[in-house]
């Protein structure tokens, strides 16, 4: 139907998860409640408080993921190092270089695989 009841409370039109977001959303901007109602616009003060309260939420990922980075780096290097010990031992297992000319193939070999 292309025009629908102004009663209609547009919220219906969510998905039931987008529903529970915006109730949980709402409620964290209870806190802030005597800030708001002593607005001329409580409704857009009401907003502003939610995004303050998404802000805080964006910040604490954030630093919870700067405390992460180190250990994973650490973790993606000592990866990246088996990876190349395996790779070298396959290698030289099949290709079985015997003088210098072919061990700088194998190597070369290597380090182009370890960009996969």
């Amino acid at each position: 139907m292309l025009f629908r009841k102004m009663e209609e409370d547009w919220k219906e039109n969510l998905s039931d998860e987008d529903k529970q977001i915006l109730a949980s959303l709402l409620n964290s901007t209870k806190k802030h409640r005597n800030a708001y109602y002593a607005a001329d616009d409580v409704k857009s003060a009401q907003l502003w408080t939610a995004l303050i309260e998404m802000k805080k939420e964006l910040d604490k990922n954030n630093e919870l993921l700067g405390k992460l980075k180190e250990p994973w780096r650490t973790i993606v290097e000592i990866g990246d190092e088996e990876k190349k010990k395996t790779i070298e031992r396959l290698v030289g297992e099949i290709i079985k270089p015997a003088d210098d000319m072919t061990q700088e193939a194998t190597k070369k070999l290597v380090e182009s695989l370890m960009k996969f």
